[in-house]
């Protein structure tokens, strides 16, 4: 396959450049960047570990320009963000030009905008796989790993670290580019803590303010508290496992970090901040904001010792009620670009070889054989622990 990696010089389109050039049956791959010297350079880096490779440059603003491109391969990995600026302009025109899609979307509102496409996805023959990264991607078969478990699924939370121990190192999340702007990254961050964002409750998709405290108790004698955040994961696991109860992403975060985040979202929804200058604070903060977040954050809870990446379900088997823990060690964690890039690339090995290739538009936990994906990621990064304990004495509440 011919594949066009498009943002393939960025921090995380490289790592799935590098890992996805030593996959069987990828002959070539196109790194696109508007950026074309740094395109150049992961082609220079990475030549000669099996596909060719060769540089381009192209903005998919220029309708053109990423037209053009689609219809010269076979499938696209599309990293450039954020996706509720992009992720559609590029999925309408992988559908549009007949061209296989993966993506690391993740945000919750394009997805379910892409989800929308479904139909014209399987009349044009086009395989689109949304939303495999870490969270989501790796978090959604997490989720449907822990669920299998289950005859009856109750709640389903994923989560995902901030600055707990165990988050990895400072690579973890980039807040500035090189051109010392905030990253995509960053400005996703402050979308998705600010104004209302969709979660499941009783069984429905509603909207709710974010950072909203959960208290856990987990196999394990794992007890403390995260915090939602919007993000794509209850909007497909809402659809794939059906659950009867809630599900919401969470981030595993301090006290503090969780005031500033507060903090920040105020001052979003007030108007007073834009997603890009809130993200520009988070490397950044002001004495003003500091001082504000360290009068508030007597309001949140600790993490305790909760898994920095974890999914958890509950419900019952044969009628036993049951929590279920997925989880990984912290080698995923330690580098979000590599936490990102690689489970892309293993999405995309299995659309190469066929095992997904269903024309449609699909969440990861849609079409992605779990086991094999998880046998795959634990020869790049860590393995997976499942854990399980009658609700008796492992227990998911909420407040709120």
């Amino acid at each position: 396959m011919r594949v066009l990696a498009l943002g393939g010089a960025g921090a995380m389109g490289s790592v799935a450049v590098r890992t996805a050039a030593g996959l069987p049956g990828v002959q070539e791959i196109i790194v696109a960047d508007r950026d074309v010297v740094a395109a150049r350079e992961v082609v220079d880096r990475w030549s000669g570990s099996g596909a060719e490779l060769r540089a381009c440059r192209i903005d998919v603003t220029d309708r053109a320009a990423l037209y053009g491109a689609l219809g010269e391969v076979d499938v696209v990995l599309n990293t450039v963000g954020p996706y509720y600026r992009f992720g559609l302009t590029v999925l309408r025109a992988a559908i549009d030009t007949g061209t296989h899609y993966l993506d690391i979307c993740d945000d919750w509102e394009p997805t379910m905008q892409m989800l929308e496409y479904d139909a014209d996805a399987r009349a044009a023959g086009v395989c689109a796989i949304v939303g495999i990264g870490a969270s989501p991607g790796v978090s959604n078969l997490l989720a449907a790993r822990a669920a299998r478990e289950l005859d009856r699924v109750e709640d389903i939370y994923t989560a995902w670290p901030v600055d707990v121990p165990g988050a990895g190192s400072s690579d973890g999340l980039e807040l500035t580019g090189p051109n010392g702007l905030p990253t995509a990254a960053a400005v996703h961050w402050m979308q998705q803590i600010s104004g209302a964002i969709t979660v499941v409750r009783a069984g429905q998709l509603v909207q709710e303010p974010p950072l909203q405290p959960v208290p856990l108790t987990l196999p394990g004698g794992r007890i403390g508290t995260a915090y939602t955040v919007g993000h794509p994961e209850p909007v497909t696991l809402h659809w794939t496992l059906q659950p009867a109860g809630r599900v919401a992403n969470l981030m595993v975060v301090t006290p503090g970090t969780a005031a500033f985040l507060d903090v920040l979202r105020t001052d979003i929804d007030k108007g007073a901040l834009t997603n890009e200058t809130a993200a520009a604070e988070l490397a950044a903060p002001t004495l003003w904001r500091g001082l504000r977040s360290m009068a508030r954050s007597w309001r949140f809870a600790a993490p305790g010792n909760l898994p920095p990446f974890f999914a958890v379900a509950t419900g019952s088997k044969d009628g036993v009620p049951l929590s279920i823990l997925a989880h990984v060690g912290s080698a995923l964690i330690d580098n979000m670009a590599e936490a990102t890039g690689i489970p892309l690339a293993l999405g995309l090995s299995q659309l190469v070889d066929g095992v997904a290739i269903r024309p449609g538009v699909h969440p990861p936990e849609a079409i992605l054989e779990a086991d094999r994906f998880f046998d795959d990621l634990g020869r790049h990064t860590c393995d997976v622990v499942t854990e399980q304990a009658p609700l008796a004495s492992a227990t998911v509440a909420s407040s709120g």
